[in-house]
């Protein structure tokens, strides 16, 4: 028997992006933090970029690496990109990244340790910085504590602070079959992953690294700077429906792992 036929299989965790013309100018940047990451052994990364449109303002600038998959499909939104794009996601963890965002060196491999190391926790976050346009950074008062977040608590946060989570949906780990079974993310025009976020809070404990795990690129195209996604109606609209899903998975008794 050869050598390498005694060694286990490569495991993979699945970095789904979301992207659109202009923040495609930003997808090398987020390539090159991705390979700066150092996984542990037996584990590797592939990259999953779905565009949310069929342009060809993107292509050009996906990177030429055998990790990366591509695919296009007509326009939904984010929500839809990332969701469609589990299609192509043969991974047990599916980690997020912004197209127009940076992961810091070592948040992969400190994700995967926290989650395999306990069933009981279903998904991750970390601290953020904002990458600022002269380059420097800017990070945020008021980050929880290092270590589990319980069911809940992300909810009672968020309402008690004017829809404002403690922690950030955009440094999401998640378990692949717990982002299935929840549907992906929600099926709004904007606080899609915020939504998400809210969902596998009630059903399930989280965990959050004080350690810096993203910078978050403030840029005057980005999504969450338009005046839609500032309309207050839309806004209330969008807290209303996200605040039931998530107390009506609460209601029901159930939880990831099963019997917890």
């Amino acid at each position: 028997m050869h050598a390498e036929e005694d060694e286990p299989p490569t495991r993979r965790v699945i970095i789904v992006t979301a992207v659109h013309g202009p923040s495609a100018a930003f997808l090398p940047d987020a390539h090159k933090s991705l390979r700066e990451q150092a996984l542990p052994a037996g584990w590797e990364w592939h990259w999953v970029i779905q565009e949310d449109g069929q342009t060809d303002e993107v292509l050009p600038y996906v990177p030429d690496d055998a990790r990366v998959t591509f695919r296009q499909g007509r326009p939904g939104g984010p929500g839809v990109a990332r969701t469609i794009a589990l299609a192509h996601a043969e991974g047990e963890y599916v980690k997020i990244l912004d197209a127009d965002d940076q992961l810091t060196p070592g948040v992969l491999a400190r994700d995967l340790a926290v989650l395999e190391a306990d069933r009981g926790l279903g998904w991750t976050t970390s601290r953020v910085l904002d990458l600022l346009p002269d380059g420097t950074t800017a990070g945020f008062p008021g980050d929880p504590d290092d270590g589990p977040i319980e069911r809940g608590a992300v909810l009672d946060y968020w309402t008690a602070n004017d829809f404002r989570a403690q922690v950030h949906p955009a440094t999401l780990c998640v378990r692949r079959d717990l982002l299935l079974a929840l549907g992906g993310w929600m099926a709004l025009p904007a606080s899609e992953d915020t939504g998400l976020l809210l969902a596998l809070n009630s059903v399930s404990r989280g965990w959050f690294s004080a350690q810096v795990g993203l910078l978050y690129r403030k840029w005057e195209g980005q999504a969450t700077g338009q005046s839609a996604h500032l309309d207050p109606a839309e806004r209330q609209a969008r807290m209303a429906v996200a605040e039931a899903r998530a107390r009506a998975l609460g209601s029901f008794g159930w939880r990831h792992p099963s019997g917890r």
